[in-house]
């Protein structure tokens, strides 16, 4: 298609599009919440409108500043034929995060900074001047911080501004990386070609679909380990219990997983198991936030 002549209501539609909202609520949002789950007090209305700035502006901005560099015209998360880009976008995509930080601003200092942070990252890992993407490790090393640690970080200073930070949070922030970063090679899978065209030398076409599933059952195991000691030290039962559901869950996506080769084909396989993990994820810890901070404002 020919991006000069695509009407600006069609430009407007794009950009949303790139945006891809559904990927970061439902995909990226695990981090955010749990960090949640770990405060002892919520404050309901700054963790609910920073949940929408962290994944609406930060994540979104990042995802559609990453989309203009990439030029993608196959599938990438969440968005199995993205439209063409226009240069607006490209600044637009900036001026959305910058104007999530603003808001971050408005909740504390800390949340502030690892917002910043995540910004950061998010840019090392897209601009042609760092290109983290380009690279197996430093990719790692962009989205685990951004979408991994940073999240959680996010989610726990959001729940209870300005309270007590415990050192539970360490284990738990690296915990939620290592299982976001589980299957962060996936998705790369079906875009071997294009990161091919680019230059890009991902995890995938590094080391390969078995390596690719290796990574997968190291980090999401090591990351479901931390995760429960973590809120063992809270709650052994709840410790013991989610070690129990992630051992379930991380068979039942390996499985998945060894159906899977490196072709484009896989497109629809890999999003199914992403959308099917992340969203039991999100949808277990929307009821366990919920069950403890009410039962916590009842008993208390």
């Amino acid at each position: 298609m020919n991006k000069a002549r695509v009407p600006i209501f069609g430009q407007l539609w794009h950009f949303l599009l790139h945006l891809r909202w559904h990927y970061q609520v439902f995909i990226l949002s695990g981090g955010y919440l749990m960090g949640g789950f770990f405060q002892q007090t919520m404050d309901w209305t700054t963790f609910g409108t920073q949940f929408l700035n962290v994944h609406l502006l930060l994540f979104g901005g990042a995802t559609a500043y990453n989309s203009w560099w990439d030029k993608d015209e196959g599938a990438i998360g969440g968005l199995k034929h993205p439209p063409p880009m226009q240069r607006w976008m490209w600044i637009v995509s900036l001026l959305v995060q910058f104007a999530g930080f603003y808001f971050a601003t408005m909740v504390s200092v800390p949340f502030a900074v690892v917002y910043a942070v995540s910004m950061l990252f998010f840019w090392l890992y897209s601009t042609p001047l760092a290109r983290w993407k380009g690279t197996p490790v430093r990719s790692l090393v962009a989205i685990g911080v951004s979408t991994g640690t940073n999240s959680f970080l996010m989610g726990y200073l959001a729940a209870n501004p300005g309270g007590p930070i415990s050192l539970v949070v360490v284990p738990a922030s690296i915990g939620v990386a290592l299982v976001i970063l589980s299957l962060y090679p996936t998705s790369q899978i079906y875009q071997t070609a294009e990161d091919r065209v680019r230059g890009d030398q991902t995890f995938a076409i590094v080391f390969g679909r078995e390596a690719v599933f290796t990574f997968f059952r190291y980090a999401f195991g090591s990351g479901v380990l931390l995760l429960s000691v973590a809120l063992g030290t809270a709650s052994p039962w709840i410790g013991i219990t989610f070690l129990l559901l992630g051992m379930v869950t991380g068979g039942a996506i390996n499985r998945l997983l060894n159906t899977l080769s490196l072709h484009a084909d896989d497109y629809e396989k890999v999003m199914r198991i992403k959308y099917g993990t992340s969203l039991a994820f999100v949808l277990f810890l929307c009821a366990g936030i919920i069950l403890k901070h009410r039962l916590h404002v009842l008993l208390f």
